[in-house]
């Protein structure tokens, strides 16, 4: 990262930013307490490639992008992973007499003359920017199988070597249990695994990530490491270490420059030992913006029509791990001015978010979503957000809440955003309330994106298509998509579509799959849908009548994005299938 006098001189000689718009940049990161470099990149004022080009070009280096380069792994390890992480370097290539090597930083000359002395060769530098070389030092982590496969088995241990069974504290300090555990979560973050469940069987101890919504095998450790690893885990979530029979909750957190990450602990026993899953909540995420979220046109506008509302009820609905917090947390960081007072009830809390008040449920002293909603009501709020309707006490509070002026925000397990309605009746909140309360409901679920490395695009063949037509009302959303100018004609059919899927690449780990986006279906209340919901109408009824005004449902947005190669037709079906 250059300093800001290095920054000038390099965009002054480049002609991309005069003196005066520098000087007007400079003091706009420094009123936000940011750093210069990441400011210009964020506001996008120059994108990363340039400006380490012309940077390159400054110090009459070579540039490179190392990004989709497979290094040697012989090139790789002539330089450790803590040297090169340190000091942002990397080596890519070498000959007998030069090594090549990658920096961010060419004025770190005490780290390049000691490569010199440490190989004997003599050091070509380039200039990469910093993606690419985060990418590139991934390379030292893909090796996690015979790291921990290593550790696991160090020549001269036996069964026992892992420590006294009755000693569990000194288990827990045992060096290669450590390793192990620090290894095991320090790849889930590298890997963005959302959490780690660590299963033990008979003879063996299974290590699953969950990534991109899906669980994937890592690897398999011996049986006799696993009550170190639990041991250990427990001591870093200040739990009870001689606890084996009752399940136990506890958090612990990583933080470094690179990454804050809080771990949620959660302990059960099973018949072959002590099972452990890890949810990771990343604390340095960026919140997304309403766009990045996914939504079509429409649907974006019926949002902000409703998040611009002072009062009512806005409700996130779909299963666990469908993306409902993120859509809250988009919403109220838009809602997030000096002039509102917000309050939050949470279990946990996922992000961090200034000027917001957070609070966390604590049911062991009575503090539960009713207890905290009912005293924010004291707290004179115009915003609160609580984590989750799941009684007839806090649907009420939060009903209450939303009729006498307050805008509240919640999330409420349903299949779809037409069955919210009976849920809440079902809740025994009255209906008269829920007609003149609920503003909005979106409901959602997570696809996976194809990786755009590998991204491809191909027809149905006429059995697939057969299948889907039997399956699915596939005129409704040829119609749609046809409506929301994804195709021109919907009367052609669905065999004369392209649509994408991921070959597989090193970038995906062959999954053909890169990250996550929504599909969402959204009702609004209009006086049409109170009506229905006066009369008690059923979810059925609610639905036609929102398919009447032209709403998107689910399965509509998603073939919408499937025909945009966002995502893949198996996707939208598996995460839509009932």
């Amino acid at each position: 990262m250059f300093s800001n006098p290095q920054l000038k001189k390099i965009l002054a000689k480049a002609e991309l930013i005069s003196s005066e718009e520098f000087d007007k940049y400079s003091q706009e990161a420094e009123g936000l307490g940011k750093n210069l470099e990441n400011y210009l990149l964020e506001k996008k004022i120059i994108s990363s490639v340039v400006l380490y080009e012309n940077a390159a070009a400054y110090y009459k280096l070579p540039f490179i992008d190392l990004k989709n380069q497979t290094i040697r792994k012989d090139i790789l390890l002539s330089i450790s992973e803590p040297i090169a992480s340190t000091h942002n370097i990397v080596p890519f290539d070498a000959s007998d007499k030069e090594i090549k090597v990658a920096c961010l930083d060419p004025k770190d000359l005490e780290i390049f003359e000691f490569i010199k002395k440490k190989t004997g060769l003599k050091v070509k530098l380039y200039l990469t920017t910093p993606e690419s070389l985060r990418e590139t030092l991934k390379q030292y982590h893909k090796s996690l199988k015979a790291k921990i496969g290593y550790l696991a088995n160090e020549k001269g241990r036996d069964a026992d070597a892992f420590g006294d069974k009755k000693d569990l504290k000194k288990l827990a300090t045992d060096l290669p249990v450590v390793r192990i555990v620090d290894t095991l979560l320090e790849y889930s973050i590298i890997e963005g695994a959302s959490d780690i469940h660590i299963e033990p069987e008979e003879k063996d101890v299974l290590v699953r990530y969950r990534i991109d919504g899906i669980l994937r095998n890592v690897m398999v450790l011996p049986k006799n490491v696993h009550s170190g690893i639990i041991a250990r885990i427990k001591i870093l979530s200040n739990l009870k270490v001689d606890e084996h029979r009752l399940p136990q909750d506890g958090r612990f957190k990583i933080a470094t420059d690179e990454f804050n990450v809080a771990f949620r602990v959660s302990i059960i026993p099973t018949f072959c030992g002590e099972k452990i899953v890890l949810r990771l909540l990343n604390e340095k995420a960026q919140v997304l913006s309403l766009e990045q979220l996914g939504l079509q046109p429409e649907s974006l506008k019926i949002l902000k029509r409703n998040i611009a509302k002072p009062h009512g009820i806005i409700l996130a609905t779909g299963p666990t791990g469908s993306g409902k917090t993120t859509t809250l947390y988009t919403i109220l960081n838009i809602l997030n001015t000096p002039e509102v007072n917000i309050s939050t009830i949470e279990d946990p809390i996922e992000y961090r978010m200034p000027h917001v008040n957070q609070s966390q449920v604590n049911p062991k002293i009575g503090y539960t979503f009713a207890s905290g909603l009912r005293a924010f009501l004291r707290q004179d709020p115009n915003i609160i957000m609580v984590g989750e309707i799941r009684d007839q006490e806090t649907a009420e509070i939060a009903v209450h809440a939303a009729m006498t002026g307050h805008l509240v925000l919640s999330t409420i397990h349903t299949n779809d955003a037409a069955t919210t309605m009976p849920r809440l009746s079902e809740m025994g909140v009255p209906t008269f309330l829920i007609s003149t309360t609920v503003n909005m409901i979106v409901a959602q679920r997570l696809v996976r994106k194809i990786c755009p490395n590998c991204i491809q695009s191909y027809n149905l063949d006429a059995q697939t298509v057969t299948e889907l037509e039997k399956s699915l009302n596939m005129e409704d959303i040829l119609l749609a998509m046809e409506r929301e100018r994804t195709i021109m004609n919907a009367k052609k059919g669905l065999g004369s579509l392209l649509f994408y899927r991921g070959k597989g690449c090193k970038q995906c780990n062959n999954s053909g799959y890169k990250g996550r986006i929504g599909i969402y279906e959204i009702l609004e209340n209009d006086e049409e849908m109170s009506a229905l919901i006066l009369k008690n109408a059923d979810a059925d009824a609610i639905r036609q009548a929102a398919k009447n005004k032209g709403a998107l449902s689910m399965i509509e947005d998603g073939f919408i994005k499937a025909k945009n190669g966002v995502t893949t037709l198996e996707e939208i079906l598996r995460v839509t299938k009932e």
